[in-house]
């Protein structure tokens, strides 16, 4: 397996203690948290309209087809953006993480249904701010969120490049890679229980 390529992951970032002393920037104060406001919301979006569209190239001409084999309920539209119907449904949980009280990073999670299965999606952090390890506290608020929630296990599909991230992090494989918009992912899950 290739090594995770942290410069052009789009999602997560660098451990810290994975950096040469001289490479690591002063510390930034690291929060994640929960949208509240409509300005939270609006941010949100635009993190991730910056990351999945503008960077990546992603959702362009989808116009709301599915994503990933045609049943992950990720799709996207013409205009080019991420935004879907997970996006108002008042189940999901649209999240934050803010790097010295800016806003950098977006997660968001949902139930799949009963049973206690959730979904982690739309991981981003925008380039300028991914040398702070951003990624781990927002998939750890993710997970922790949707285990306090009663979930039982939580999915996502997750870029080649990331996989070794999230593995560290606790997560495993499961199945072969799925193309997403043109790109393989990777589905990975994590039991909550106990978390």
């Amino acid at each position: 397996m290739a090594a995770p390529t942290y410069r052009s992951s789009p999602t997560t970032s660098r451990p810290a203690a994975a950096r040469p002393a001289a490479a690591r920037p002063a510390a930034a104060t690291l929060t994640c948290r929960a949208v509240t406001t409509r300005a939270e919301r609006d941010a949100h979006f635009q993190v991730r309209r910056q990351v999945f569209v503008a960077e990546q190239g992603l959702f362009h001409g989808m116009n709301g087809m599915n994503g990933i084999n045609g049943a992950s309920g990720i799709s996207g539209d013409r205009d080019g953006t991420d935004r879907d119907g997970h996006d108002d449904d008042p189940a999901t949980i649209h999240v934050i993480g803010l790097a010295d009280d800016q806003i950098c990073g977006t997660v968001r999670l949902y139930p799949l249904g009963a049973g206690g299965r959730w979904k982690g999606d739309r991981l981003a952090v925008l380039a300028s701010h991914r040398h702070l390890g951003l990624g781990a506290p927002l998939v750890r608020f993710a997970v922790s969120a949707a285990g306090r929630l009663g979930g039982r296990e939580m999915e996502a599909f997750i870029q080649p490049a990331n996989v070794a991230f999230f593995r560290w992090l606790g997560w495993r494989r499961t199945g072969d890679l799925v193309d997403y918009a043109g790109i393989p992912h990777q589905r990975m899950l994590i039991d909550l229980t106990g978390r």
